[in-house]
């Protein structure tokens, strides 16, 4: 209910429903489809009590704690404590690679307030390690998704990225979900990113596997939600890469993203940097004028659509009796997501 009741007033006020903290730009990795990758200058990081002025001022429902790759941060805890009000807003996500991931960081960051882990896995292989230029990084996840989805908190999520590389193996990353014992979501690859347009599943060829995967990872829903990526959400980005495009963002408004400098920008890659008391200014100057349609990144793809859908699919799952005592129940809440 306080979901609703925060989300309710952001929407009427012109607040984001969703903010990215980018806590760092360093990384570990140096994933092919990101414009982030190895270490950076962390200097001027905002300090974990930094954080809690930007939760009280923009009042997200949601918090998606980021990077670069977050774990690098030995203060990841602080910060999340920080982030977290006394109402127990926002929900927290952690988007990493788990590169760094132990199961003691994971019980002591779940301690400090994370709701959710997604975890980036782009290949149900070894495939995994060299797509993200990281040797081992498969083997480790295999040893250590498992070890922390057996605690039963049914908090982790398997991101997959979708590129023209994976497009493929869709359904054989969600097989290795099911195995961990963990859900799963998608998100799109944006060439903007990057600038290479070869990973962009585009052709008529790499299409029609798109549908194929999509089609079946359809077929395998049930009531345990273990497929967060909503219906809606699945069709729309089916759309994103037959058309090339998805018009109509609301970067700046509905989401925003605050670089790890403490800056606001409308997306992480729309580099248009404001201060924090100037949110409704970006909304003036970038997002009611903004023609981008190169993306649709899970946030987005999250708060596309109007204010009841967005209740009913992202709300309503996630405080369903009926559903509350089977494994993945709980993961229709905030699906944000990342790379």
């Amino acid at each position: 209910m306080r979901i609703i009741a925060q989300g309710s007033a952001n929407w009427l006020a012109g607040r984001p429903i969703v903010v990215s903290f980018e806590v760092t730009d360093s990384c570990t990795c140096y994933c092919r489809h990101c414009d982030h990758g190895g270490p950076k200058d962390d200097s001027r990081n905002l300090r974990p009590e930094e954080y809690r002025r930007y939760t009280e001022t923009l009042k997200p429902c949601v918090v998606q704690v980021s990077g670069g790759e977050p774990l690098l941060r030995d203060d990841l805890p602080e910060v999340v404590r920080h982030i977290k009000r006394s109402d127990g807003l926002p929900y927290i996500l952690l988007v990493s690679s788990w590169s760094l991931m132990t199961v003691e960081r994971y019980l002591e960051l779940r301690e400090a307030g994370v709701d959710q882990f997604n975890v980036s896995l782009d290949f149900p292989d070894a495939r995994h390690d060299e797509f993200r230029m990281y040797p081992g990084l498969f083997a480790h996840l295999s040893d250590v998704v498992p070890k922390c989805a057996a605690y039963g908190y049914d908090d982790i999520v398997l991101n997959t990225c979708i590129t023209a590389a994976n497009v493929a193996e869709i359904n054989a990353v969600a097989d290795k979900a099911r195995e961990w014992g963990v859900n799963i979501c998608i998100s799109a690859y944006s060439a903007r990113r990057t600038g290479c347009r070869e990973l962009f599943p585009g052709t008529p060829e790499l299409l029609e596997i798109l549908h194929r995967e999509l089609d079946r990872l359809e077929s395998r829903r049930d009531d345990s939600n273990w497929i967060v990526s909503a219906p809606t959400t699945i069709e729309a980005t089916r759309r994103y890469f037959e058309t090339g495009g998805a018009p109509g963002c609301k970067a700046g408004l509905r989401f925003l993203v605050v670089t790890a400098d403490g800056k606001l920008q409308p997306c992480s890659m729309q580099f248009h940097r404001y201060e924090l008391h100037e949110q409704a200014r970006m909304v003036r100057e970038f997002t009611a004028h903004n023609r981008c349609d190169e993306c649709y990144v899970a946030i987005r793809s999250n708060l596309d659509k109007t204010f009841p859908q967005l209740l009913r699919e992202n709300v309503a799952r996630y405080l369903s009796f009926s559903n509350s005592s089977k494994p993945g129940a709980r993961r229709s809440a905030a699906a944000a997501g990342g790379c």
